[in-house]
C-alpha cells in the first residue's frame, strides 16, 4: 500500500453514460447498475486519462493510500477484456506518459534563455485590434480578419497557473475545434480576453482540473467562457470547468457555457457558475 493518484467516481453526478469505461485504456472501470466503478485499484495507473471524457464531471484524481498500480497484471486484463488491439493502445498510452514524464523532468537541464521551450515560453503580444472586448450578442463581422491573440502560449497543458494576461480579462477555455469551424470566433470571443485552448478527447488531461482550479484562484479573472462544439465528447471540456470549480470555489467568478454547431452557428448559452 502506497499514497499515489488514483481515480475517484461521485455516483451522483454519473449518469452511466458509458464514456469512461472506453476512455480508460487499463480497463479499470466498468458500468455496474447503471453507474461507473473502479472494478480493482491495481487496473489503475492514476494518469486520469478517463476524465476528459465525463460530461458531468463525475471523475477526478484524488491521492489516497492504495494498492500500487500492477503494469503486468493490468496487461493480462485488458487482453482479456480488449484483445491485443487493447492491449496495443494500452501500452502506446504508457509510452507517451512516460515521453512526457521523461520530457517534464529533463526540461530544467535544457532550458533556453527566458525559461522553457521556446513553442512554450510565456509572452504578452501587442494586439493588433482594439483591447476591448467584444459583445458575445450577435455583431458584425470585420471586412479584414486579424489575429486577436494577445498572448502565448494558448494550449492549457503549457500555459502557468499565473499569468499577466490572466489578471482583469475574461477567459476563454476553447476547444481546439472551435476557431476552425467558425471564422468569427477570433474577433468575437478571444478579442480583448485570454485564452486556454484543450481537447478533452485528445489531450492527456491529467492535471487540467487542478490547473485550472490554480488559474481561477490565483489571478483576477471576472469571467470565463468555455467556447465548445456540440459533439458529446466536447462536453468533457465543460466537464474540466466545472470539476476545476468545484476544487477551487472562486469567489466572484462568472462561468458561461458556449456550444457551437459542426456548421459554426451559436445553439445555445448557458450560465453555469
Amino acid at each position: 500500500m502506497a499514497i499515489r493518484k488514483i481515480i475517484s467516481i461521485n455516483e451522483e453526478l454519473c449518469n452511466g453514460c458509458g464514456n469512461c469505461i472506453t476512455g480508460c485504456a487499463e480497463g479499470a472501470l466498468q458500468l455496474i447498475n447503471g453507474k461507473a466503478k473502479l472494478v480493482k485499484e491495481t487496473y489503475c495507473d492514476g494518469f486520469g486519462d478517463c476524465i476528459g471524457t465525463c460530461p458531468t464531471g463525475a471523475l477526478k484524481i484524488v491521492e489516497r493510500e492504495s494498492d500500487e498500480f500492477d503494469f503486468d497484471r493490468t496487461i493480462e486484463h485488458v487482453e482479456k477484456i480488449r484483445g491485443e488491439d487493447g492491449v496495443k493502445f494500452m501500452r502506446e498510452s504508457h509510452k507517451i506518459h512516460e515521453q512526457k514524464m521523461a520530457a517534464a523532468n529533463a526540461a530544467p537541464a535544457h532550458q533556453h534563455a527566458g525559461g522553457g521551450c521556446p513553442g512554450s515560453r510565456m509572452r504578452m503580444m501587442k494586439a493588433q485590434q482594439t483591447s476591448q472586448a467584444a459583445p458575445v450578442a450577435e455583431g458584425a463581422m470585420p471586412v479584414v480578419m486579424k489575429s486577436e491573440i494577445s498572448q502565448w502560449p494558448l494550449q492549457l497543458h503549457l500555459l502557468p497557473t499565473r499569468a499577466p494576461f490572466f489578471d482583469n480579462r475574461e477567459l476563454v477555455v476553447l476547444s481546439t475545434c472551435s476557431p476552425v469551424t467558425s471564422p468569427d470566433v477570433q474577433w468575437r470571443y478571444i478579442r480583448g480576453r485570454s485564452v486556454a485552448i484543450a481537447c478533452p478527447k485528445l489531450d492527456r488531461s491529467e492535471g487540467y482540473v487542478e490547473k485550472l482550479a490554480e488559474i481561477f484562484v490565483s489571478n483576477n479573472i471576472p469571467r470565463v467562457i468555455i467556447m465548445r462544439m456540440e459533439v458529446p465528447c466536447c462536453g468533457g471540456l465543460t466537464a474540466l470547468v466545472k470539476a476545476a470549480l468545484e476544487r477551487s470555489k472562486p469567489q466572484g467568478l462568472v462561468v458561461d457555457e458556449v456550444t457551437m454547431s459542426l456548421e459554426g452557428e451559436i445553439v445555445r448559452t448557458n450560465r453555469i457558475y
